[in-house]
């Protein structure tokens, strides 16, 4: 039996063996590659959350426009998941960036009045310390020897980057998906150096369906058996479980409706019998999404971010525990340190609880339209702060509710400055993808809410 997409596989398992790296073919969504970008190398220990310590790091960043006398024009601009530093293009590197469009003169983020610094995140792999790196204290790569890290790990060193460049007070931190919640973990974490807050398709604490979404793309992954438990890099990279992490996060990105649009119910080629590769458009289209980038991300980065995504969560409570952590270590009375991945499993299988099943013995409660008290005190920081919280109501990923409970939260907490934007699916069918394409409704929010 011809199965073409395995014998793709296969083939492309073949060519790295032998020591070749094919080379990704494009597409129409926006590139995510990264080339020449400077490097701010920070010397002093970055402690985590969760234990683990970076003795030393780099940043990989790019910047546009020109800084002002007193830096005060200044935009920290936070990435999504997949992306580099690289947003817009330079003359070191002219490739267009992931949101060309929306930065330089007269744009959204606008080069004649600010200047935007745009960094790739520690745990990445577009130049920042990630699991790909070498380990100074052993001269070996991490790989999954490198330390769980969370959102606030990411933002801390971000803002020793601004520490290196002399930068004391943003005028604003913009972010969208990943990026928006970076963007109010920065105003949570220094209230005092951040103007402004941009939250684009984002949320204050992940939910179970994104959590969910992102264990099953690193199950695929870490099942992939060049995985090798992280440690591929001498070898042939998973590449098979990337494709096929990626095509299962595409499904997020998008929404039904749009796809209903953009490729109904067609076949690739209705002269030919169904196939189990590839056959209806749809599955091309997720089949190439695949292709593109199984090669061009770090596996192992994918692994630690998307979990730094699922452990994010602003409310008090978590605050106050990591806060009680990190103060445990300070005081020694915590011995050692987690200074490397743990994968662990309950010792019991999961049980239905009795509260979940909805019969008439244990009813559910319906749930509250008011944020979480604990969501409200977590974000008690930004009472001072204006915010832009932007949703999609197309956005399966970050639905538009985890928006809504953002800005209400903002304003339960005191802050009477919070600009909240629901895009419909009239004024927009792109999901969650919508802030890398809609520059007018996106974009033209953002000036606004900037000027």
């Amino acid at each position: 039996m011809a199965f073409p997409c395995l014998d793709a596989i296969e083939s492309r398992s073949e060519t790295l063996k032998a020591g070749a790296r094919p080379r990704p073919s494009s597409g129409p969504e926006p590139s995510y590659t990264s080339g020449v970008t400077l490097t701010y190398q920070c010397h002093k220990p970055l402690e985590l959350d969760w234990g683990g310590v970076l003795p030393e790091f780099n940043v990989a960043y790019e910047s546009w426009g020109e800084m002002n006398a007193q830096k005060s024009n200044v935009i920290l601009l936070h990435t999504g998941l997949s992306a580099s530093s690289h947003a817009h293009s330079t003359p070191a590197n002219p490739q267009p960036g992931w949101w060309e469009r929306f930065i330089g003169p007269g744009a959204p983020l606008d080069t004649d009045k600010y200047h935007i610094i745009c960094t790739n995140v520690i745990g990445g792999c577009y130049g920042s310390t990630g699991p790909g790196s070498v380990d100074p204290g052993n001269g070996e790569k991490y790989a999954t020897r490198f330390p769980i890290l969370t959102m606030q790990d990411m933002v801390r060193a971000q803002f020793r980057l601004l520490d290196g460049l002399g930068i004391d007070k943003l005028y604003a931190s913009v972010g969208s998906s990943m990026g928006g919640m970076q963007s109010l973990a920065a105003g949570v974490l220094f209230p005092s150096r951040v103007g402004r807050v941009v939250s684009i398709s984002g949320c204050g604490r992940s939910h179970p369906y994104s959590i969910a979404m992102r264990h099953t793309q690193r199950q695929v992954l870490m099942m992939d058996p060049h995985w090798n438990r992280g440690f591929y890099y001498d070898g042939i990279p998973p590449h098979a479980g990337m494709k096929l992490a990626r095509e299962i996060a595409t499904v997020t990105y998008r929404s039904g409706p749009e796809w209903e649009q953009r490729f109904g119910r067609r076949r690739a080629d209705p002269g030919k019998p169904p196939a189990l590769c590839p056959d209806f458009l749809i599955e091309t289209y997720l089949d190439h999404a695949g292709e593109k980038w199984c090669l061009e991300y770090d596996p192992n980065s994918l692994l630690y971010v998307s979990k730094a995504m699922d452990l994010f969560d602003l409310g008090r409570e978590n605050q106050l525990a990591t806060q009680s952590r990190r103060a445990a270590r300070g005081n020694g009375s915590q011995a050692g340190s987690l200074l490397h991945c743990s994968l662990t499993l309950p010792k019991t299988p999961y049980e239905e609880q009795p509260e979940s099943r909805g019969d008439d013995a244990a009813r559910i409660e319906p749930v509250s339209s008011r944020p979480p008290a604990d969501l409200v005190l977590g974000l008690a920081p930004l009472r001072d702060t204006p915010a832009l919280v932007m949703g999609v109501a197309s956005d399966i990923l970050f639905p538009a509710w985890q928006q809504r409970e953002v800005a209400e939260s903002l304003r339960l907490a005191g802050n009477r400055n919070v600009t909240h934007v629901e895009l419909s699916e009239q004024m927009s069918l792109f999901g969650h993808d919508t802030f890398l394409l809609d520059l007018k409704h996106v974009g033209g929010n953002l000036r606004m809410f900037l000027t």
